[in-house]
C-alpha cells in the first residue's frame, strides 16, 4: 500500500510504500500495557517517615504494684504517654498505638515499594508496531477525537524537518488542513480535583505527533505548537503514539523517519 507524500504548502511530490511495521495488527490490550509500564516507570516513590507517630516515650507497665503502670487501674493496655501527675496517679493520653490520636498508622505506604510494571521486549516491541499501525487508520484517529483533513493519513516531505520558525510550522500545519485540531489542542481547562493545587492547575488535549529523522530545526520550532509533539523516530515509544493508552493519534510521518525505519528496519 502507498500514500502520498505532501509538501509543507500541500502540493504532492510523490508516493511512499508504508514500511512492514505499518502492518501490524491492532492490539489495544498489548498497547495498553507498554502504556502502563512506561507510566509505572516514571512514578515517584513515596512513603511515610519511618519514626512517624513513634517519638513518644509510651513506655507503661503492664504488671501489678508497679509504678506508671496501669494494672488495677481500670483502662485498656494502651500505649500511653503521661502529661502530668499527682502521686502514682498518672494523666495519660493515648500515643503510638495505630487507634490513638498522634499514633502511626497501622500499615502506611512504604518508600521502598517498587511501582514499575515489567514488559517483555518483543512485546513492547510489537505494541509500538501495533500504534503504528493505529495512526494510519482514519476510523480510529477520529474516534479518539481528532479533527482530520479529508486527505489523512499521508506522509510529508523531508523539507518538513527544516522548518525553523514556529509560525512556520503553524502555517504549514494550518494549509495542510489541521486548523480545526490546532483549535482544539490549544483550548484549556481547569483540572477536576486536588491536582490544580499542585501545580497541574490546567489541562490540554494532546494534538499532532511529528515523527522526523534525527535532531532538526523542527524539534526546536514545533515545541511552542500547543498540543504538538516532535519526536525523533528512534525515540518512539508507546505513550506518545497512544498517550493515555488510546491507540489511534493523528501523526505525520517524515519521508527521512520512513526510511530510517525501513532501513534501520527499526522496532522488529
Amino acid at each position: 500500500m502507498k500514500l502520498p507524500i505532501l509538501s509543507s504548502d500541500k502540493n504532492k511530490t510523490g508516493e511512499k510504500q508504508i514500511p512492514a511495521q505499518f502492518s501490524e495488527h491492532y492490539r489495544p490490550d498489548l498497547i495498553r500495557r507498554a502504556v502502563l509500564a512506561l507510566e509505572s516507570a516514571a512514578r515517584q516513590l513515596y512513603g511515610a517517615d519511618q519514626e512517624a507517630g513513634l517519638r513518644h516515650s509510651s513506655t507503661v507497665s503492664k504488671r501489678r504494684r508497679n509504678y506508671r503502670g496501669c494494672y488495677g487501674i481500670g483502662i485498656g493496655r494502651v500505649n500511653r504517654k503521661v502529661h502530668s501527675r499527682r502521686g502514682t496517679r498518672m494523666n495519660w493520653v493515648g500515643a503510638f498505638s495505630p487507634q490513638t490520636v498522634g499514633g502511626h498508622r497501622a500499615h502506611p505506604p512504604k518508600a521502598f515499594k517498587v511501582w514499575e510494571q515489567k514488559i517483555n521486549a518483543k512485546e513492547n516491541r510489537k505494541a509500538i508496531r501495533s500504534a503504528m499501525a493505529a495512526t494510519l487508520n482514519k476510523e480510529l484517529v477520529a474516534s479518539r477525537g481528532h479533527h482530520i483533513p479529508a486527505a489523512y493519513p499521508f506522509f510529508v516531505s523531508s523539507s518538513f524537518e527544516s522548518l525553523a520558525k514556529t509560525q512556520d510550522v503553524e502555517k504549514a500545519l494550518l494549509s495542510l488542513g489541521f486548523e480545526q485540531e490546532l483549535e482544539r489542542s490549544s483550548q484549556k481547562k481547569v483540572r477536576a480535583g486536588k491536582g490544580k493545587w499542585r501545580g497541574r492547575r490546567y489541562q490540554k488535549k494532546k494534538g499532532i505527533l511529528i515523527v522526523v529523522s534525527g535532531n532538526c530545526p523542527l524539534s526546536s520550532a514545533g515545541r511552542n505548537v500547543a498540543g504538538v509533539d516532535v519526536v525523533p523516530v528512534q525515540s518512539l515509544n508507546a505513550r506518545l503514539l497512544a498517550p493515555g493508552a488510546l491507540p489511534g493519534r493523528v501523526t505525520l510521518w517524515t519521508e527521512k523517519a520512513l526510511e530510517l525505519i525501513d532501513s534501520k528496519k527499526l522496532f522488529l
